[in-house]
């Protein structure tokens, strides 16, 4: 129930555990605006830039907590019973 699957050809592309997904889709994308911001501050002429970026990945900072409210509340809107120490992963 908490698998994607996608058909392309002759092959299947199947995600498991989805909210974990994102999340780690979201981390790898603040990593590339911090890293992206801070090459970007080597020149002068493209700090405005830099910067767009380093806001870019505070905002995807901000959005880690709410993949982990709304993996949360799917949890609980689906019904699967966890306990608490099944659930508090940090991702």
């Amino acid at each position: 129930m908490n698998d994607l699957t996608f058909t392309i050809g002759h092959e299947e592309l199947v995600i498991r555990q989805r909210w974990e997904v994102v999340s780690i889709i979201n981390d790898i994308l603040v990593a590339v605006w911090f890293i992206a911001g801070s090459i970007l501050f080597f020149q002068e002429s493209t700090t405005v830039i830099g910067t767009w970026f380093f806001l870019l990945g505070s905002i995807e900072l901000l959005i880690r907590p709410v993949i982990r409210l709304a993996r949360r509340v799917h949890l609980t809107r689906i019904g699967r019973a966890r306990t608490a120490s099944e659930s508090d992963d940090d991702f």
